[in-house]
């Protein structure tokens, strides 16, 4: 369990993240299109796994900009956006700001992803929701970096994320 605020306000997660060295546990998600991808989609590749409560909040949506401008620049990595907002929100949203280097991909369904990576929210106003997360893996799904933003509304550490990857 990590503790973490959320506007100040206690908040904690369900669990802890997988470790730095582990393998990252496989999922399945919603992508825009309504299909399902897994971890498994992405073999062969780094990826920056950019996890937030919902597009609709200002730090969601900077994160997301900032690792889109960002993935442009990265050889053989993928940065995925997971949240759980509908797919069609994170469409929209994609549209709207001109995303096209990212992966959105949606945990609506039942929340296992949050659940098995253990940062669902609990106890708190967002309970239910993912925590602020961003999560680095190698091209076989090692973990090479974790950061739980200790506040909601805090921006994560894009240059650490970034150079996990390098």
């Amino acid at each position: 369990m990590a503790n973490i605020t959320l506007g100040g306000n206690p908040a904690e997660t369900i669990g802890n993240l997988p470790a730095v060295g582990s393998t990252a546990p496989n999922f399945t998600l919603i992508a825009n299109d309504l299909s399902s991808k897994s971890l498994s989609d992405y073999d062969g590749k780094r990826k920056l796994l950019n996890i937030f409560p919902s597009v609709d909040t200002g730090i969601c949506a900077a994160s997301s900009r900032k690792f889109n401008e960002a993935a442009a620049a990265l050889e053989n990595t993928q940065v995925l956006c997971i949240s759980r907002d509908l797919p069609f929100a994170q469409a929209r949203f994609c549209a709207a700001e001109g995303i096209e280097n990212l992966d959105m991909l949606s945990d609506f369904n039942d929340g296992s992803f949050g659940k098995d990576y253990g940062l669902e929210i609990s106890k708190s106003a967002f309970t239910g929701l993912h925590s602020r997360v961003v999560i680095a893996l190698d091209e076989n799904n090692n973990v090479l970096y974790t950061e739980q933003v200790p506040e909601i509304g805090q921006e994560p550490n894009y240059e650490a994320a970034l150079n996990a990857l390098s």
